[in-house]
């Protein structure tokens, strides 16, 4: 069986946009389960891959997160208002440290241990991005500073420390609607990290 890459052959690459992000417009051949070849024409956006991170303190049973304004929400109907777990692009740092950045500029927290879950695809049909995915305890004696992001890239954030339980229901009635943070809020409670008995 040949992999999925000798099913493609790139025929040509063309850029539409380079402003915020980059936009290419891509023709290519694929092959189908026949052997047949299809020529394709699909566009990409990249604007590179992100880190994300869900902070939990387990004997308060609570999570910071963060509601922000986000263009492509509102334009898609929605109010444009989302409440999010810290998030940023890698920007050619490792996903670790750069979570860790992350955290700090958005919610205020400076946390020293992050343990990474998983990795996902976030839109795959359109958007090239991969997020690295992490969990990270905090204290209230980690908050450094009151973060809301930086004014430069034109965040205003407000950070919510809010009960577990309390998220898991807004989750449930569609106030949090952000993929991200859905994914690992429903990882702390699969993986029950807000039960004592868990070992970290």
């Amino acid at each position: 069986m040949k992999s999925p890459n000798d099913r493609v052959r790139i025929v040509d690459v063309r850029t539409l946009s380079d402003d915020w992000y980059l936009l290419e417009k891509y023709t290519f051949d694929f092959q189908r389960h026949d052997g047949s070849w299809q020529r394709l024409n699909r566009e990409a956006y990249d604007h590179g891959d992100g880190a994300a991170v869900l902070l939990f303190n387990r004997e308060k049973g609570t999570v910071i997160l963060t509601r922000q304004f986000r263009l492509p929400a509102y334009i898609n109907g929605g109010e444009g208002m989302l409440i999010e777990v810290a998030a940023g692009l890698l920007e050619a740092k490792d996903p670790e440290s750069r979570v860790r950045q992350e955290a700090e500029e958005e919610t205020g927290y400076r946390i020293s241990h992050v343990r990474k879950v998983f990795e996902a695809w976030m839109s795959p049909g359109s958007v090239t991005e991969k997020l690295h995915l992490f969990v990270a305890e905090y204290h209230p004696e980690d908050r450094v500073s009151r973060g809301g992001g930086l004014k430069e890239e034109g965040e205003d954030l407000e950070v919510l420390e809010m009960p577990f339980t309390e998220a898991m229901q807004a989750m449930n009635n569609g106030t949090i609607n952000d993929g991200k943070t859905i994914m690992l809020l429903q990882y702390a409670a699969l993986n029950q990290l807000m039960s004592p008995s868990i070992d970290q």
